[in-house]
């Protein structure tokens, strides 16, 4: 019986460390996508339709990403490169 509960545990806990490091990745593809924007518009911090534009690309939507960067301002060679970074 130990010997069960210590597997079910160890099951668990390998399970959870992944889901932890998984999670992660998908943010720094949406921060790297913002830091993208940020160095174009010089200063500040992005606005709030950058975010929804760059975290929409990890859908798979780039065109929907370029089109929010480019309604927002951003020129279009940024956001295609930005968006490319999302999904990567």
């Amino acid at each position: 019986m130990p010997t069960r509960v210590a597997s079910v545990l160890t099951g668990l806990t390998l399970a959870l460390c992944g889901t932890a490091l998984a999670a992660p990745a998908a943010h720094a593809d949406v921060s790297a996508c913002i830091n993208q924007v940020e160095r174009e518009l010089r200063g500040g911090e992005a606005p709030e339709y950058v975010r929804t534009a760059c975290s929409g690309a990890l859908s798979g939507n780039h065109d929907q990403c370029v089109s929010g960067l480019t309604k927002g301002g951003v020129t279009n060679g940024t956001a295609v490169s930005a968006c490319r970074v999302a999904l990567n």
